[in-house]
């Protein structure tokens, strides 16, 4: 009698915040996890969690997915480990407030690089293997930022755009092939982003905010029901759908006066 071989994940952006939920949420429904990120002792630390608490197989890869080839490499890690991927999830990804003409050059290209570039390549690579098997499920991070664009965060709400995009496509085009892509879309959330992002002022992170347990569990089932757009939180859904009849103008004025920095 051979032993079953576990159900792979992948979560890039793994050790913290919305990524490290994710990665529990992937365990706690009995996956085991690939951990994928920069921070190797915080990976380190998060796989150790997940293996006590879940009783799941963990594996950490250190990566920096700005960099070229990352994508690739990341796949052939988990080819040469003999890992099975049934979910990837691109939740790595990163912005940046300020006024786009003083903006560090070196900054866009790794933004652009992380949020777009890897998730395609990685979307690319393991999605071409799912639908190869019949069988898997992608989710892709995006965020409510995709839903207009961002004056002051001009370059990651493009990304997010592009990721929104992208999901609905690939969700189109694999439909009826047993693989599924979502989109999660979540709003302000209590992590790290404002603080890297340098905009703990903006008024978009004042009040309460969902923590990254809850998103990450609204997205997780999202994607077992099989939606194609989750979008996390009423008022996060009630500013998705007013894009829809806002003139462009009024949106572009609206996230202006949100974001402008201090």
């Amino acid at each position: 009698m051979t032993k079953t071989q576990p159900k792979w994940a992948v979560v890039t952006g793994a050790s913290g915040g919305i990524g490290l939920a994710l990665a529990r949420q992937c365990a706690a429904h009995g996956y085991a996890v690939v951990l994928a990120g920069r921070d190797e002792p915080l990976l380190n630390k998060a796989a150790q969690h997940i293996e006590q608490k879940y009783g799941v197989a963990t594996v950490v890869q250190v990566i920096d997915l700005s960099q070229d080839g990352a994508p690739e490499k990341l796949y052939q890690a988990t080819r040469q480990q003999n890992r099975q991927v049934e979910l990837l999830i691109n939740n790595a990804g990163f912005g940046d407030n300020g006024a786009f003409a003083d903006s560090a050059a070196a900054t866009n290209q790794s933004m652009i690089a992380v949020n777009v570039a890897a998730l395609t390549g990685l979307c690319r690579l393991y999605g071409a293997d799912m639908v190869a098997r019949g069988h898997g499920n992608v989710m892709n991070v995006a965020s409510t930022a995709a839903f207009l664009p961002g004056p002051y965060m001009a370059v990651y709400y493009a990304t997010k755009a592009y990721v929104l995009s992208l999901s609905q496509a690939l969700a189109e085009e694999w439909w009826g092939s047993g693989v599924h892509v979502t989109a999660l879309c979540p709003g302000p959330t209590q992590t790290n982003f404002a603080k890297t992002a340098r905009a703990t002022r903006s008024s978009l992170f004042r009040g309460k905010l969902p923590t990254a347990d809850m998103v990450a569990a609204y997205g997780f089932k999202a994607m077992q029901r099989g939606k194609v757009i989750a979008v996390h939180g009423v008022r996060n859904k009630i500013i998705a759908q007013a894009t829809r009849i806002l003139p462009r103008s009024l949106q572009r004025r609206l996230a202006a006066q949100a974001q402008r920095p201090a």
